[in-house]
């Protein structure tokens, strides 16, 4: 590009600043590039202009020179005592070229599982043209490496796994191990790779002097320092703290010659402290650069030059300073909903396309490819609710802020409605977002003494529907199957026109079982018994499933009596927002099951054992019954391995395919299911992501085209693509029923298919 005018003479005039007074590091993002300026550089303006936060110009263009990626990786983990040697080993593995050495400590980490024996890890990549050459490469750097232990892995699936806890790690340090939260604001300065052991040192101590604590990872290879720091950023004291600690820590790598910034930019955090870097005269520098771009000063105001104080303009100034009025108990946030809210920092693991079968989130951004359908934006639209909704916080609206209707915000509402409530990002987010409990939330209170959409009277309430229509299930289902009728029925019901209505049960699973023990009286001791929910799912619509259930128990040694009559988890109330009527369900079930209470009972349908361990003590703080029916839920795996470990199911010996359930994944694990499906034989693996009917979500009007998007992401082609004989498992009502009107198949739960490979029953 053409100098701009005023430029020449500036650099010119000031020779002597500029090449003197820029620190010569890997990493240096703090301040404008004018170094890149200087006649021996190339005038490289484009250079000078990267990094510029905004300040100087808009990018509409660019052309980018691209690093050849390597055919072949291989990943060398190795183990230190702690993250300081961890850093001052770094620097002697640079030589041996890496693609990259990322570090980390061992309190960062949830599941450690693969990493060698340490404190601190150090992640080397290594590339090559073949992957013999990588892995050769990567065992040159283990051998040379000082580490207490060390690993080389090379299939790509053991490599994400690995590298899965080093990203994570960017959501794990915004919680402290007791829960605190922690916060940004230096998570990115560098120091010369050489000097980062001695640096970390200096940070620790002074963390210690200030009361504060963090837990440092990041790319030790470039000396570039990410961490959290469990800063009070809500009250006038803590505010100051954080100020204190801010110009010691400038100051500190300032000393260790660092720069403040060494990935993300200054910004509003730390663009005050650059006088402490660079010197007052070359930030008055500075603001005479961003004047000849700029001359109006409308590009990004108070950033680099001419900064904000870095106390002011906080986030947190906005939001309510009392807790919210909430329905849900949010235990891991103390009970405050924007504590929940702000757990969302914007890591966005959430945006970024996952390896199939590897994660849940976030099936409607997948499928639509917008922020406002992803769990980030949907946790900025409701920070925005608390920050400036007079409903939702204490006092009048900001007339200032994006969002001032509070929970009544139709902006909010829209962007949650596409939320499947799938609860991936309970599991999948690195820092536990729970986006279905905040939906369900917030449609309690926007639709609070209004009326609902028709799907929420209908799908929402649908276990009282069932009960009594369970009489009259013949007739229903013949007029189910006349067209003019079935389109007025959805119609009326706010479900899709192009979905089909469900077949009610001839005979609920409730009452077969009733049947069943009727023909006689039997006595059994307390460890031979065991106890089917009745959910919603199973008793009307797919009864099967759970008479497949009793077969397999028996054959385990357990006998299966009655959980007993009109029991229902709430889940249908709690994804519709009816919070209120769902824990008059929830508490009525606890009556009913009074002394049968703590019996480890069998939970068929993923969706309602989800609801029972996580919503059900959540909307039930208080009653210490709602945590004891919790504890006792088990997958039907689950419960075998526990208590009929020495059963040998039937050997079936073919391969599977279908899809694991989204609330299974992220509440209950699959691990047992895994296991059990090995032991009888079945092969190959289940497909992540979410099916895309999610309950009432894929039959509500509007959401058809999202419901069959998601479908089409993984589970759907997983299908069209197995073998023939390959057996389709769906543990989930929804999940069976998609794959049935989208895909044309038959899934099955896998307790039937377990059941049909045992022996007939005797008469």
């Amino acid at each position: 590009p053409a100098p701009l005018p005023g430029l020449p003479e500036l650099i010119r005039a000031n020779l002597a600043l500029l090449r003197t007074r820029f620190p010569e590091l890997p990493r240096r993002i703090s301040g404008y590039a004018l170094d890149a300026l200087l006649p021996e550089r190339g005038t490289d303006l484009v250079r000078a202009f990267c990094g510029s936060e905004g300040t100087l110009g808009v990018v509409t263009e660019a052309t980018v020179r691209l690093v050849e990626a390597p055919v072949a990786r291989a990943l060398a983990v190795l183990g230190y005592a702690d993250e300081a040697a961890a850093a001052e080993a770094a620097p002697g593995l640079l030589p041996h070229h890496p693609l990259t050495v990322e570090g980390m400590a061992a309190d960062l980490v949830r599941e450690p599982a693969g990493l060698p024996r340490g404190g601190a890890w150090l992640f080397v990549e290594t590339g090559g043209a073949t992957p013999a050459e990588a892995r050769a490469h990567a065992e040159r750097i283990l051998r040379a490496a000082d580490a207490l232990d060390g690993t080389v892995v090379t299939d790509p699936a053991g490599q994400r796994a690995l590298w899965r806890i080093r990203e994570d790690a960017a959501g794990t340090a915004t919680r402290m191990p007791d829960g605190t939260e922690a916060w940004p604001g230096w998570e990115d300065c560098a120091v010369p790779p050489a000097r980062l052991g001695p640096y970390l040192r200096d940070f620790r101590a002074l963390l210690t002097e200030h009361g504060l604590r963090g837990t440092p990872y990041g790319h030790f290879g470039d000396g570039c320092i990410h961490v959290r720091i469990d800063f009070d950023l809500l009250s006038p004291p803590g505010v100051a703290r954080f100020r204190r600690f801010s110009e010691e820590l400038a100051d500190l790598v300032v000393a260790h010659g660092g720069s403040l910034s060494g990935e993300h930019g200054d910004g509003q955090a730390r663009a005050e402290l650059l006088p402490r870097m660079y010197g007052a005269e070359l930030v008055a520098l500075f603001a005479r650069f961003k004047d000849i771009w700029d001359p109006d000063g409308g590009m990004n105001p108070g950033i680099l030059a001419r900064p904000a104080r870095l106390d002011e303009n906080l986030r947190f100034e906005v939001l309510p300073k009392r807790p919210v009025d909430v329905e849900f108990g949010y235990p891991h946030d103390g009970g405050d909903f924007s504590a929940a809210v702000r757990r969302c920092v914007g890591v966005a693991k959430c945006r970024t396309a996952q390896p199939a079968g590897t994660g849940v989130m976030c099936p409607s951004f997948r499928a639509t490819g917008e922020e406002a359908h992803s769990t980030r934006g949907r946790a900025r639209l409701l920070h925005e609710m608390l920050a400036g909704g007079s409903g939702a916080a204490d006092g009048a609206a900001d007339t200032t802020a994006v969002i001032t209707d509070g929970w009544r915000s139709t902006e909010v509402r829209d962007a949650l409605d596409l939320c499947l409530s799938c609860k991936g990002c309970r599991t999948d987010c690195p820092v536990g977002v729970d986006m279905a409990t905040y939906k369900a939330e917030f449609l309690h209170h926007h639709y609070r003494r209004r009326l609902r959409p028709a799907s929420h009277y209908t799908m929402g309430r649908l276990p009282a529907w069932l009960r009594p229509a369970s009489r009259f299930a013949p007739a229903l289902n013949a007029l189910a199957r006349v067209r003019l009728l079935a389109a007025l029925a959805k119609r009326l019901a706010g479900i899709a026109p192009e979905r089909g209505i469900p077949v009610l049960a001839r005979e609920t699973f409730t009452r077969w079982l009733n049947r069943r023990w009727g023909k006689g009286t039997f006595i059994f001791s307390n460890d031979e018994v065991a106890m089917v929910w009745p959910d919603t799912f199973t008793e009307h619509l797919s009864p099967e499933v759970g008479r497949a259930a009793v077969r397999v128990l028996g054959a385990a040694g357990r006998h299966t009596i009655p959980a007993g009559r009109g029991l229902c988890c709430g889940l249908t109330y709690v994804s519709t927002g009816q919070l209120g009527k769902a824990r008059k369900v929830m508490r009525r079930t606890l009556d009913r099951l009074g002394g049968t209470l703590g019996t480890p009972v069998v939970v068929l349908e993923p969706s309602c054992a989800a609801t029972l361990r996580t919503d059900l003590p959540e909307l039930l703080p208080d009653d210490p019954r709602s945590a004891e029916l919790a504890s006792s839920v088990r997958t039907l795996a689950q419960y075998l391995e526990e208590f009929a470990p020495d059963w040998q199911p039937p050997r079936l010996d073919r391969p599977v395919t279908g899809q694991t359930h989204c609330h299974q994944h992220a509440v209950l694990g699959d691990a047992a299911e895994r296991r059990l499906r090995e032991r009888a034989g079945l092969t190959g693996e289940l497909s992540g992501g979410c099916c895309g009917l999610a309950g009432n979500f894929g039959f509500e009007r509007g959401h058809w085209d999202v419901s069959v998007a998601c479908a089409e992401e993984t589970l759907l082609p997983s299908v069209r693509a197995a073998e023939p004989g390959t057996e389709i498992l769906a543990d989930g009502f929804s999940c069976r029923t998609q794959l049935e009107q989208l895909g044309g198949v038959r899934a099955r739960h896998l307790v039937e298919v377990l059941a049909e490979g045992l022996e007939e029953e005797p008469e």
